[in-house]
């Protein structure tokens, strides 16, 4: 089970948007991925699913990070890092079944010009700390607003042709 992850709780962002392209991108490719973005996570998950809880809310989104194999984040840059949310949602996971030497793929995105390259960065020392397995392909996308073509497709030649290469190592790693 291949699943994607957009990496914020934000309401209707960037980050969604791009976990959806990549989604119908990898479909075209033959590959069915899952999606899984952070604005399902129950709204008191700090209370109700860290340190040994589980909430039947959450419940369900643990048995898919259990089945899943191979995830594929899309994470918007938030103070120079990662979403404090997607540190929570790690968090809340079962340890070790959750993430325990299965693989993962990485796409940065930001509004600024540097397309998330050091919460990429930080967030591969988390995935390194659970044994998740990184490929060392990564892509960051900066200026994501002015990405998007008016049917949320990614149409810039530079872009389209890192993400479809990343997409293509993604299904053989």
């Amino acid at each position: 089970m291949v699943t994607i992850i957009s990496g914020t709780n934000r309401p209707n962002s960037s980050t969604i948007k791009l976990a959806q392209y990549y989604k119908k991108r990898l479909l075209e490719k033959g590959l069915d991925a899952g999606l899984l973005s952070l604005t399902s996570l129950p709204g008191n998950l700090i209370e109700s699913d860290l340190y040994g809880k589980r909430s039947s809310e959450f419940e369900p989104i643990q048995d898919i990070i259990t089945k899943t194999q191979k995830f594929l984040f899309v994470i918007p840059e938030y103070n120079g890092s990662f979403p404090g949310v997607l540190k929570t949602f790690i968090d809340a996971c079962s340890f070790p079944e959750s993430f325990y030497e299965k693989k993962t793929a990485l796409t940065g995105l930001s509004s600024g010009k540097y397309g998330n390259i050091r919460g990429l960065d930080h967030f591969t020392g988390v995935c390194h700390y659970l044994h998740l397995h990184v490929m060392p392909l990564k892509i960051h996308i900066a200026s994501i607003k002015q990405e998007f073509d008016e049917n949320s497709n990614l149409f810039k030649e530079d872009t389209v042709r890192f993400t479809d290469e990343q997409m293509d190592k993604f299904i053989l790693f």
